[in-house]
């Protein structure tokens, strides 16, 4: 039996606690490197910091997916147990990041942020299968982009957001500005709030509903989630396999802005690189990189901006007509590589110019958080969407692994002598791999 399509304001419930979800990415994305950096981490020991994000999502994502799809509570349903259970450690993480004094604890933070995130983050994915009938699915996963993307540009611009309102942008040695803690801290109330929406106005169908769609839920007790887990993996469908080679590019690429955008383009676009302790004139360059740390973090916001604006038009396209997600897809991923190379572009004079280039890499971002999954939906089945949306996070995780483990470095070392500004072009050269690694995934996907 086909499932009852939803309306508007049905799916936006059920996806708005994606709005916190972001704000705690979005932070992290916009402020961890700066965060290492003022504990005293050179650039090139940032991604090496990074690994805990990743890592924590090859682990956790498969392991909720199995848990979520057997989970059922006749008030709190099957996915929105995860919700909330990661929102609270989420909020409580997000609070206490900026307090971090050491490089290990900032790294230790970003462990427990991601592993929270995760919990919450994974159901969501499953919970658009599980609901929507599979004509709506990409407006649904369009829908959950939009507010991705309205949270990516609020978050991304809190900092220079508070210091507009009077909160001190300026620090010691070793020490963040009041503008980075409060940033956080509004982060982890937004985190709480919105997961709060979903669960309380969202309904979940029980396990016989998704049983007389898709057949019997399995449900074996012999056997092992891991073994579950590896199972699928080893027969995962052909579609997810493919889509996993353009994953793979596209989190390269991403990983790579979110690590080293902030020393980068502070350093080569401002010529406001973090100052070393005892410098000479230390306070006036500390005061420079903060500056240009914010403007950074609120042109990264763009992104956010413009995978909004593009999700809000493929909502209204997916609405009425048909779309190829494959082209759209490839289109969208090579945009966003124009976007990164143009950075290594600009100078101060030039500098509202990165601007265009993250508004470039926005679409991408837009259909990297809704095509690859409206294309794998159709391909798993409803009693294993947890889990298939599960090891299907894991291409996700995997470049970053690689990335972190010193892929950048050593890619930057190789080919452009490691000059800072050109990993922005590496994730733009990566991003047209996975522009054109869509011609791998079969058409009837699209």
């Amino acid at each position: 039996m086909e499932k009852r399509k939803l309306g508007f304001w049905e799916i936006w419930n059920m996806s708005f606690g994606f709005m916190g979800i972001q704000f705690g990415f979005a932070l992290q994305g916009g402020n961890m490197s700066r965060i290492f950096q003022t504990l005293g981490a050179g650039k090139d020991e940032i991604p090496m910091l990074w690994i805990a994000a990743p890592l924590t999502g090859l682990i956790v994502q498969p392991i909720i997916g199995y848990l979520s799809d057997r989970t059922w509570h006749p008030r709190w349903g099957r996915r929105r147990p995860f919700f909330l259970i990661g929102a609270i450690l989420s909020s409580i993480a997000l609070f206490f990041v900026p307090y971090s004094s050491e490089l290990w604890m900032a790294a230790g933070f970003l462990w427990v942020l991601d592993a929270s995130i995760n919990v919450s983050m994974e159901p969501f994915r499953a919970l658009v299968a599980d609901k929507l009938p599979e004509s709506q699915r990409n407006y649904g996963f369009v829908m959950q982009t939009l507010i991705i993307g309205i949270g990516t540009w609020v978050a991304s611009n809190l900092p220079w957001f508070v210091t507009q309102l009077g909160v001190s942008n300026e620090a010691a040695a070793g020490e963040l500005p009041d503008s980075v803690y409060m940033s956080f801290a509004i982060g982890a109330l937004v985190f709480m709030g919105s997961i709060l929406v979903t669960v309380f106005t969202t309904t979940e169908d029980p396990p016989e509903a998704l049983a007389s769609e898709s057949g019997p839920v399995e449900t074996n007790e012999e056997a092992s989630g891991l073994k579950e887990i590896l199972n699928f993996v080893t027969s995962m469908p052909t579609v997810m396999a493919k889509l996993g080679v353009v994953q793979f590019f596209s989190w390269f690429a991403f990983f790579t802005m979110w690590s080293f955008a902030t020393p980068a383009l502070t350093e080569a676009v401002f010529q406001a690189p973090m100052p070393v302790d005892g410098a000479v004139d230390y306070d006036l360059k500390r005061s420079a990189f903060e500056q240009a740390a914010n403007v950074v973090s609120s042109s990264m916001g763009m992104y956010g901006l413009s995978s909004m604006a593009f999700a809000l038009l493929l909502s209204v396209w997916t609405a009425r007509r048909n779309l190829n997600r494959r082209w759209t897809h490839l289109l969208s991923l090579a945009v966003g590589g124009v976007g990164f190379v143009s950075m290594s572009w600009w100078t101060p004079e030039s500098s509202a110019w990165l601007n265009v280039s993250f508004a470039c890499v926005g679409v991408a971002w837009g259909s990297i958080l809704s095509m690859p999954y409206a294309m794998l939906s159709g391909s798993v089945p409803a009693s294993k969407m947890g889990i298939g949306m599960g090891v299907f996070n894991m291409f996700i995780v995997l470049p970053q692994i690689v990335a972190a483990l010193g892929g950048i470095v050593w890619l930057n070392e190789l080919f452009f002598d490691g000059d800072v500004v050109q990993t922005m072009v590496l994730a733009g050269l990566s991003l047209f791999l996975a522009a054109a690694s869509n011609l791998l995934v079969p058409s009837s996907a699209a």
